[in-house]
C-alpha cells in the first residue's frame, strides 16, 4: 500500500509540472481507478490456428491506438487536484507480454498453465506511470483453442460497451476480412412515460406500479449499499480482501438454440433466461454445499447499459462530442434477489427461471437505477470521488455476485488472419463472484465463471 501510494503521489506531483492534458476523466473512472477500487476486464480471443505475433507491434500502433485517445493517455491530477487524461509515448513493448512455458507438455498441462497465468494477470495491479492497458499472447495450445489472446483493459477507460467496440473495432469478418462485423439490432425495456402531457387511463396503473418500485428499490439500493450484507455462505465468504486472493476462471459453452428454445417457451427474453439458469445453479450448489444455506440472503447485481439507443455503435460514432451514444462509462445496476429453492422449483427449473424473470422485469419498471446515478453524484460533489468510490466497494462487498453481458456480432470473427474459436470476457478487481455471458446471435453462448480457489466446487453446477 504504501508504494502506491507514492504511485498515486507522484502522479500528482507529475499533474503540477505539466500542463499538456487531454481531457477530464469522468466521474466513473475516477472511481474505478482510486485506492480502494481498481476494476479491469480481461477478453480473451481464442484462435483456431498457432498464433504468429509478428504483426502485433504494427497492429497495436496503426489499429488498435487510434481507436481513442484514451489509450495513449495516463491519469494525472492537474494543479486544481482535478483528474486528467494526460497523452504520453507509448512504449509498446512495456504493454505486450508473451509468456514462456516448459516445452513437450500436453494440452491439459497447458491448459493448467493457462489458468494459472490468467489468475495471476487478473490480479495484477496497472502500473499509473503507463497507459491502462496490456495485451498477454499465449502461444501453448489447450484443450480449447491453439492459441489465446488476453486484453486486459482498465475499466477507467470506458464501460463494456465501449472497451469490447473498440476490441471488435479491431477484429474482421473471417470469410472476408474487407468487410466490417455484422453486429444483431439491440432492444432495450423502456419505462412509461408519466409525464401529464403523455397521460392517459390506460397508463396509470403503469405509472403508480413503477413510482412505488422505484421508491422500494431505491430505499432496498441504499440499505444494501450501507448497512444490510447478504449472508455468508458458500458463495460469499466475506472477507475483506477476497479480491486479492487467488482465483478460478472457467468458461462453459451452450447452445443458442436451446436457450432460445426456453426463451420461446416461456416468453421471455435471452438475457432472462440466462440469468435465471445462473441464479438456479448458485442455489442447487449452495443447497449441496451447506443445507443450512438454503433460505440464506444472496444478492447479485446485474449491470445494465443505460444508453437509450437501438444498436450498436462503431467507435468513430462514439468518440464525437454529439454523439447519441458517447464512449465512457454509462451503465447501473440492479440489487436482485436470488430466488429461494423451493421443493417445487427444484424438479421444476423451468419454473425457476420464470420467478427470476419476474422480479427482474419488476425491477426493471422502477428508476431506482437512475436515483443511484444521482446519488454517486451528490456523493461526489459534497465528500469526494474516494468516498464515492468507498460506497460503490461497499455496494459490491455486500452483495454476493455481479452479472454482466456483451452480444457478439453475428459472423465468424478473425484478428490479423487468425479465425477466432471462441471469444469470453470477465470483470476483475471486484469483492465477490463474478460471472459474464458472451453469446454469437447466430451460434453458442459462453459462460464465463470467475471464483475463489476455495468455491471450485462451484464449477461441478
Amino acid at each position: 500500500m504504501e508504494g502506491e501510494a507514492q504511485e498515486y503521489k507522484a502522479l500528482e506531483f507529475m499533474g503540477e509540472e505539466e500542463e499538456e492534458v487531454t481531457e477530464p476523466v469522468s466521474p466513473t473512472g475516477q472511481y474505478f481507478n482510486s485506492s480502494v477500487l481498481s476494476i479491469c476486464i480481461l477478453a480473451v480471443l481464442e484462435s483456431e490456428v498457432p498464433i504468429d505475433d509478428s504483426l502485433t507491434m504494427t497492429l497495436l500502433k496503426d489499429v488498435f491506438l487510434p481507436i481513442n485517445p484514451r489509450f495513449s493517455s495516463v491519469m494525472v491530477n492537474d494543479k486544481n487536484g482535478e483528474k486528467q487524461w494526460k497523452r504520453v509515448e507509448v512504449q509498446l513493448q512495456d504493454h505486450v507480454n508473451i509468456p514462456v512455458f516448459p516445452s513437450g507438455l500436453s494440452a491439459i498441462s497447458y491448459e493448467n498453465y493457462f489458468d494459472d497465468y490468467i489468475s495471476r494477470t487478473a490480479l495484477k495491479k496497472f502500473p499509473q506511470s503507463q497507459p491502462l492497458w496490456e495485451i498477454h499472447i499465449v502461444k501453448y495450445p489447450t484443450s480449447k483453442a491453439a492459441g489465446n489472446i488476453i486484453f486486459k483493459l482498465h475499466h477507467a477507460l470506458g464501460d463494456g460497451f465501449s472497451l469490447m467496440g473498440a476490441l471488435l473495432s479491431c477484429l474482421q469478418r473471417a470469410d472476408n476480412p474487407s468487410l466490417s462485423l455484422t453486429f444483431p439490432a439491440l432492444q432495450f425495456p423502456s419505462n412509461p412515460d408519466c409525464s401529464f402531457r403523455k397521460m392517459n387511463i390506460n397508463i396509470v396503473p403503469k405509472c403508480i406500479s413503477s413510482i412505488f418500485n422505484t421508491v422500494s428499490d431505491f430505499g432496498w439500493s441504499l440499505l444494501k449499499s450501507s448497512f444490510v450484507e447478504d449472508s455468508r455462505s458458500p458463495i460469499r465468504s466475506g472477507d475483506e480482501k477476497v479480491q486479492f486472493k487467488p482465483i478460478s476462471i472457467s468458461t462453459f459453452t451452450f447452445s443458442l438454440d436451446h436457450i432460445k428454445q426456453i426463451k420461446s417457451r416461456l416468453g421471455v427474453t435471452i438475457n432472462d433466461v440466462i440469468t435465471g439458469i445462473i441464479f438456479y445453479g448458485t442455489r442447487l450448489y449452495m443447497q449441496t454445499a451447506d443445507d443450512k444455506s438454503t433460505d440464506a440472503q444472496s444478492t447479485a447485481l446485474v449491470l445494465l447499459n443505460t444508453r437509450t439507443i437501438s444498436g450498436y455503435r462503431s467507435v468513430k460514432e462514439m468518440i464525437k462530442t454529439d454523439a447519441e451514444s458517447p464512449w465512457g462509462n454509462q451503465f447501473g445496476f440492479l440489487h436482485v434477489s436470488v430466488p429461494e429453492l423451493t421443493d417445487s422449483s427444484f424438479s421444476k427449473p423451468l419454473e425457476f427461471v420464470k420467478i427470476a424473470q419476474e422480479i427482474i422485469q419488476r425491477k426493471r419498471a422502477s428508476l431506482a437505477v437512475n436515483l443511484t446515478g444521482r446519488l454517486l453524484e451528490i456523493l461526489r460533489k459534497f465528500r469526494g470521488p474516494e468516498a464515492t468510490a468507498m460506497y460503490i466497494r461497499k455496494t459490491l462487498f455486500n452483495s454476493s455476485m455481479t452479472i454482466s453481458n456483451i452480444i457478439g456480432p453475428v459472423d465468424k470473427m478473425a484478428v490479423a488472419n487468425h479465425p477466432i474459436k471462441g471469444f469470453y470476457f470477465m470483470v476483475v478487481g471486484v469483492p465477490q463472484v463474478r460471472v459474464s455471458f458472451y453469446f454469437f446471435p447466430s451460434g453458442n453462448l459462453i459462460l464465463t465463471l470467475f471464483i475463489d480457489y476455495c468455491m471450485e466446487q462451484f464449477l461441478h453446477y
